[in-house]
């Protein structure tokens, strides 16, 4: 083969892997499918991540939510452990200051 063909190989190469990388760029950028960046606005999600707290290298704790409950569990080095279940989520209860009275 001659010098041109292997060019017109690699630029043909080239092309298609842009295209493939495009498409998956378009798809993931209008949210097409459930890569989208609005997949998870579309269904109700029953599952999150509340909060994390690094405590040392290797362990960390993790507040996950699941529908109205919070449950905080221990990971780390290869093990998980549940240290409270059914957690009540925080409410919120406003404080109103009354006037003084003279």
């Amino acid at each position: 083969m001659e010098t041109v063909s292997y060019l017109r190989f690699i630029m043909s190469l080239v092309a298609v892997l842009a295209m493939i990388f495009g498409l998956l760029w378009a798809a993931r950028r209008w949210g097409l499918g459930m890569m989208g960046p609005h997949a998870a606005s579309r269904r109700h999600r029953r599952l999150a991540v509340q909060d994390v707290l690094q405590l040392d290298a290797r362990h960390r704790l993790v507040l996950i939510r699941r529908d109205d409950c919070e449950h905080l569990l221990l990971l780390g080095n290869g093990t998980s452990t549940v240290i409270e279940r059914d957690c009540p989520p925080p409410r919120f209860t406003p404080t109103v200051s009354k006037p003084e009275t003279p």
